[in-house]
């Protein structure tokens, strides 16, 4: 968290940005990614920058900040970038986030790269926004807290970071997308909850997929969403022809759920379209949809189904946070049998032609494995690492994310650190079975210089890789 110090310096340099400035100094191509464009002679940090086609230096322009927590601002841009140029948004992404930097370096970074885009650009004061995918994304909510400035989010795949900061005071718009399959799912649907009590407008938009990115239309709907809300509190003309083409496509996207018998999809449809377009016009019609909507036997049926996914994911939860807890205490590798187990019953859920199990077993999957990973770098970050605990639960991973190859080799790796040459062959093996085939990397594997000249390890290279 800031400290007061440090919000008062980011106020101040919002407060302190010019629209012109420097742009003559840039050639400003529209239409494409413009990288590396530096964010000043005395700091080496730069950014990419997209304008859409139809940008011009006379009006001003609502943009999007995007975020990713490896620094890759020109993979990041390129997911919004379809979206930008229909709706007509400016992007601009870091190449120097890094989520190995403290957030206060993170923020601050970011907090210059905001600064040199108003300064050669024409924004609009009401019309700025971050987003990003995953760490990206949580990055891109915690933002608003600190820069009042800010309007609003685009988070793709992942709930409200800064949940216990935020206040009733300082609202910003929050939109998600998310994947049904997607493990975050259930905690964007609390997130939802949340902002709903502390009358911050929210939408979330759900699509069928999982841990990914968001479609480009899905991303353009939530930039549409901005542009009406800001046309709603009047920051921006109202734009008729815009209201009533996108109310259309809204209300055919409804309807297109309905067509597939997706009624849940439907409904969440509906409602959002009437609490969007209920500043323009009347959706007395919309409601009597969604309440006859609510009342027939597929929605019923498939809102049943939901809620007992629902209960049975949680049940499931709970009992790998703790028997995962237990085994990291005790070391324990005989329950490593159970976890195979556990995977075995999440694929038979998946084969189910219960839709809504199908998606709990794959959310499931991706929870264990983020939990996993969670545990993994915690237990780096303390000193003294526990090198046994981390030694197990990469052989977990080579369960819960059995078609990784990274887990067997993390296990080949520290077991021939200790000399347990038994254990590196066995999931040598094992991983040799799935068809890996990457020589260069598995001799050049760290700590294995000693079982590579067994006679047990040529034999498998022999026998696997020829």
């Amino acid at each position: 968290m800031l400290s007061n110090g440090m919000k008062i310096k980011l106020l101040f340099l919002f407060l302190s940005f010019s629209f012109y400035g420097i742009a003559q100094q840039f050639t400003l191509k529209k239409g494409s990614l413009i990288d590396q464009v530096p964010v000043n002679d005395s700091i080496n940090e730069n950014f990419v920058l997209y304008l859409p086609t139809t940008f011009e230096l006379k009006k001003e322009w609502p943009v999007v900040f995007v975020f990713d927590m490896q620094g890759r601002g020109k993979q990041a841009l390129s997911m919004f970038r379809s979206a930008a140029e229909k709706e007509g948004f400016i992007l601009a992404a870091s190449n120097n986030l890094q989520d190995t930097l403290t957030l206060t370096k993170n923020v601050l970074i970011s907090s210059r790269m905001i600064n040199k885009v108003y300064s050669m650009l024409p924004i609009e004061r009401t019309g700025v926004y971050t987003g990003g995918y995953g760490a990206g994304a949580r990055m891109a909510s915690l933002l608003p807290t600190f820069i009042k400035e800010i309007q609003g989010v685009i988070s793709c795949g992942s709930a409200v970071a800064n949940s216990e900061v935020l206040t009733s005071k300082r609202p910003f718009h929050f939109i998600g997308i998310v994947g049904v399959e997607d493990y975050n799912y259930r905690a964007m649907l609390s997130s939802r909850k949340l902002l709903h009590n502390l009358k911050f407008p929210n939408e979330l938009f759900v699509f069928e997929g999982g841990e990914e990115w968001p479609k480009s239309p899905y991303i353009a709907k939530a930039m549409q969403t901005f542009k009406l809300a800001a046309m709603a509190k009047e920051s921006v003309p109202k734009n008729e022809a815009y209201i009533s083409s996108t109310y259309l496509e809204n209300i055919r996207a409804a309807n297109s759920f309905l067509s597939k018998d997706k009624p849940l999809l439907a409904y969440s449809a509906l409602n959002q379209t009437v609490g969007v377009y209920r500043h323009f016009r009347s959706t007395d019609s919309l409601k009597s949809s969604l309440k006859t909507l609510k009342r027939t036997k597929g929605y019923k049926i498939n809102s049943r189904s939901k809620n007992a996914a629902f209960f049975k994911e949680d049940l499931i939860k709970d009992d790998y946070v703790y028997f995962l807890g237990e085994d990291i205490q005790t070391y324990n590798y005989n329950n490593l049998g159970w976890w195979q187990y556990q995977m075995e019953e999440l694929e038979k859920y998946s084969k189910k032609a219960n839709i809504f199990e199908k998606e709990m077993a794959t959310r499931l999957k991706g929870f264990i494995n983020a939990l996993i990973a969670d545990n993994i770098d915690d237990i780096n970050a303390m000193l003294p690492v526990d090198e046994e605990a981390v030694t197990l639960l990469w052989m977990l991973k080579t369960i819960t994310d059995a078609e990784n190859e990274k887990p067997f080799l993390k296990v080949i790796s520290r077991s021939s650190k200790v000399e347990d040459y038994g254990t590196a062959l066995f999931y040598l093996e094992e991983l040799l079975k799935t068809g890996y085939e990457n020589k260069t990397e598995l001799y050049e594997l760290e700590d294995t210089a000693l079982l590579r000249i067994t006679p047990e390890f040529n034999a498998l290279v022999q026998k696997y890789l020829k």
